[in-house]
């Protein structure tokens, strides 16, 4: 009975319980990320904060030896991983989310070629903080569209949409 309720995720699954969701990881995607990301966000944080560090670098030294272009790229590209980092400090990447401290969930389906089905879901974390745990579908070369049903299915049952 419980089956009925799990669906395939990017890196692995989501169950669906009565008290929680819960999210594996399974195969090489799953196990990479379970690496670089563990149960938390601060490790790729970190990961970014030091390709940021060294762009940053770069970029000086472009502008102090007058490569204009160059500066532009390496200074644009900083700015832009700065601001997704300050976006992301609020994620999380918890295996367990409690159902009673969720406070919504958000579908957003995916723009053809460029990103892929995901659901928000914001929560209360034990310290009282909100945070954002998101849950990617598969992609479109594997079998993105019928998983993604799927989980709607599956999370319009649970009336968490």
């Amino acid at each position: 009975m419980e089956q009925e309720n799990t669906f395939r995720t990017k890196s692995g699954f989501c169950q669906i319980l009565s008290e929680k969701i819960i999210l594996t990881r399974d195969g090489a995607v799953g196990k990479f990320s379970e690496f670089f990301v563990g149960d938390k966000i601060s490790r790729i944080l970190v990961i970014y904060s030091i390709i940021v560090l060294f762009l940053f670098f770069f970029a000086f030294k472009a502008f102090q030896e007058n490569k204009i272009a160059t500066f532009l790229f390496n200074g644009s590209f900083v700015i832009y991983l700065l601001f997704k980092i300050k976006q992301s400090l609020n994620f999380s990447a918890t295996p367990i989310i409690e159902r009673n401290k969720i406070k919504e969930v958000k579908f957003y389906d995916a723009k053809f070629g460029a990103t892929r089905s995901r659901f928000e879901v914001i929560f209360e974390d034990e310290k009282g903080n909100l945070k954002t745990r998101l849950i990617l579908l598969p992609g479109l070369l594997d079998n993105g569209e019928s998983e993604t049903k799927k989980a709607l299915q599956i999370m319009k049952a649970e009336k968490l949409l």
